[in-house]
């Protein structure tokens, strides 16, 4: 394999676990704790992320 293959297939991997980490920090915003449950801190800009 070449170099500029390996390059390009770490590219879509690094931004597939972007993706995936937007898409949970997401759905973490736009969610409550249940009442047992607790819900951690959100990283800083996770407000922008909010749908409501």
């Amino acid at each position: 394999m070449t170099n500029s293959k390996k390059t390009s297939k770490a590219n879509i991997a690094k931004r597939a676990i972007a993706k995936a980490a937007i898409m949970a920090t997401t759905a973490n915003v736009n969610s409550a704790c249940f009442f047992v449950i607790h819900q951690p801190k959100l990283p800083k800009g996770a407000e922008k992320l909010r749908k409501f």
